[in-house]
């Protein structure tokens, strides 16, 4: 297991251009199963979980040819099906979170998906029901293998229909919207997950010939095709990725400029980060953060203290929440963190609190942040990366220390995030890369 070994303290500066978005590219990847026909990606991030995918493609059968540095081109002409019930798939399709969205295009060209149960984040209970309920609401039998925790579902043809998902899941959106697109007839889903990634996939999907409307609403219309043909797409910028960028430059008390972030792709974040008291300047399609020595949380118009809270697109991203509740541990005010769709995201709080940050772990869904405003600088420590954005968080937190923290378990940041450590060091961050 790898570590990083961060000196704090330090002022940064310069120029960042985010990487792929990782959420987006998972559901991209998937949908190459779709068709026989080549699909060129770009914009790939090379990070773990995106490379893991891109194997499990490989290993299914699905030819792939590395263009250049972030682009790929796909072709799913010649599938592996019995791969899929191998000892083989059961390892590699565990280890991946967003190997679940595997089972839509599987099911929907060839009749068939299976998937063990994924890993990922250990951030709470992520069910898969929303997944399978629509599966079968398509006209799928569903299997469960308690013993392996292998899940499948199999049939002859797809018959579109109307569903109210129970909840406005991004990925269970993603794997109906992708068997829905190749089943007889017109499928609608109501309460369908609307975030840019699920815009993105409908509008690449749209290019490959199928029938998609409401685009950007929670009333997705399909109109069932009997194929699909070939496409190029251009991913999206990371919008935590982004976000995790504003972190690093207001912690770190520094100027920085984020390159080409898709402004209208935004959406609540840049307000959610002004409410914070952080300014940021829009600059073409850029944003600068200039330096800022203090900043203060705004209260509600009545007086009441902030709240902060996750919810579906367009509310605030859940994927920032630890970002935000960094930030807030130097600012000048208080403020409620509101975590309503992990139970267990906000226990990485006692590491803050280690290194002196003022933070009441409420419930496992809520935490209260009084902010140091800078008066009392955190403190360096050790500390170990439970999931990908409490990760990335505690980094934050480290750059802006006094003295010099270690993180292990740095594997999980690395699921998320390109090349972390070479670009921090490309804007002054004092950080090292430390093996086993």
């Amino acid at each position: 297991m790898a570590s990083f070994k961060i000196e704090g303290g330090h002022k940064l500066g310069g120029t960042i251009t985010p990487q792929g978005a990782k959420n987006e590219v998972l559901q991209i990847l998937c949908a190459v199963l779709l068709t026989p026909e080549r699909v060129v990606v770009n914009n790939v991030p090379d990070i773990i979980d995106v490379n893991k995918l891109i194997f499990i493609l490989g290993e299914l059968g699905v030819k792939v040819e590395k263009l250049n540095r972030s682009s790929y081109a796909f072709q799913a002409d010649e599938i592996d099906l019995p791969y899929l019930e191998s000892a083989a798939f059961k390892r590699d399709g565990s280890s991946l979170r967003g190997s679940i969205m595997l089972v839509g295009p599987l099911l929907a060209r060839f009749g068939k998906g299976y998937i063990p149960r994924p890993g990922g984040d250990k951030i709470g209970r992520r069910r898969l029901d929303t997944h399978f309920e629509g599966f079968i609401k398509l006209g799928a039998k569903f299997r469960y293998n308690k013993k392996e925790y292998f899940y499948g579902v199999e049939a002859e043809s797809l018959q579109g229909t109307n569903m109210l998902l129970d909840e406005a899941s991004v990925t269970g959106t993603a794997n109906i919207l992708m068997a829905a697109v190749l089943a007889k007839g017109t499928t609608k889903i109501y309460n369908a997950a609307c975030e840019p990634y699920i815009q993105q996939l409908s509008k690449m999907l749209n290019s490959m010939g199928a029938k998609i409307t409401g685009v950007g609403s929670n009333l997705l219309i399909i109109e069932g095709v009997t194929s699909l043909g070939g496409c190029e797409h251009s991913v999206l910028p990371d919008m935590i990725e982004i976000g995790s960028w504003i972190g690093v430059a207001v912690m770190t008390r520094s100027a920085l400029t984020i390159k080409n972030v898709s402004w209208e792709n935004l959406g609540q974040i840049p307000d959610v980060f002004r409410k914070l008291g952080i300014q940021l300047e829009k600059r073409d399609d850029d944003i600068y953060i200039p330096e800022q020595s203090s900043y203060e949380i705004q209260n509600y118009i009545d007086g009441s203290i902030l709240t902060i809270a996750d919810a579906p697109w367009p509310g605030f991203t859940p994927d920032l929440l630890s970002i935000v509740l960094v930030i807030a541990t130097q600012a000048k005010g208080t403020v409620l963190i509101h975590q309503k769709m992990f139970e267990s995201r906000l226990f990485f709080v006692d590491k803050l609190i280690d290194m002196g940050a003022k933070v009441i772990l409420c419930d496992p869904h809520r935490a209260t942040v009084i902010g140091h405003n800078f008066q009392s600088q955190l403190k360096a420590t050790k500390m170990t990366s439970p999931d990908i954005r409490a990760g990335i968080s505690l980094l934050i937190a480290a750059l802006s220390a006094n003295g010099t923290s270690i993180i292990n378990n740095i594997e999980q940041i690395d699921r998320g995030y390109e090349n972390i450590e070479a670009r921090l060091k490309s804007i002054g961050a004092k950080i090292t890369r430390i093996k086993d």
